[in-house]
């Protein structure tokens, strides 16, 4: 099976999957990474890891449908069974999602359905709860929602600082992310509106 990781930033996430993926604990072909951002460090992760990269700019397409589209024609070319998201900062349509439905995974940095959007991690710590976490969930066409495939969660001390926490965040990412891929591939999820069964 082929996977394809969308990033537009510095891609730790993108090489927790491609480590994953040579190692053989995730079953499939890394075949293609989605960027949109011509100056982001994921790029040379890929080069370095010796995966395709289809950059695609938001800013060369006439409109948000051209530039879905062009995705879409590398994700075609290129067989893409799962599109694994970590760190891509485009919502993606009703219409890219309906086609690829129950193929696009999503890492959140905290616990759903708290703390949503771009700062979750920053918005849990200011707001004092003693657990965060990840939650990796496939994408639906509402924003941070989709059906909870793995969820894990963190402590936060009294002793942690903003950076502290973003470093325990990552480390637990690059651990769960390839577990909830691999599962995901495996054909033991059934997904059921915004539920998630694992058959064993």
């Amino acid at each position: 099976m082929n996977i394809a990781v969308f990033a537009s930033g510095r891609g730790t996430n993108f090489s927790a999957v491609a480590r994953a993926v040579k190692s053989g604990k995730i079953k499939a072909n890394l075949a293609l990474l989605v960027c949109d951002q011509p100056a982001a460090a994921v790029l040379g992760r890929a080069r370095r890891a010796g995966v395709k990269i289809a950059l695609v700019e938001r800013l060369g397409s006439s409109s948000k449908e051209e530039f879905e589209n062009e995705i879409i024609r590398n994700l075609e070319e290129n067989k893409i069974d799962l599109i694994v998201l970590a760190g891509f900062m485009r919502i993606l349509s009703p219409s890219l999602v309906r086609r690829y439905q129950n193929r696009i995974v999503n890492i959140h940095p905290s616990i759903l359905p708290s703390f949503k959007g771009a700062q979750a991690i920053k918005d849990a710590f200011e707001y004092g709860v003693k657990f965060t976490g990840i939650t990796v969930h496939f994408v639906d066409e509402e924003t941070d929602h989709g059906a909870i495939i793995l969820q894990s969660t963190v402590k936060i001390e009294e002793s942690d600082t903003l950076e502290s926490l973003e470093a325990k965040i990552h480390k637990l990412e690059h651990r769960l992310y390839p577990e909830a891929i691999n599962l995901c591939l495996s054909g033991k999820l059934k997904v059921k509106g915004r539920q998630v069964k694992i058959s064993t």
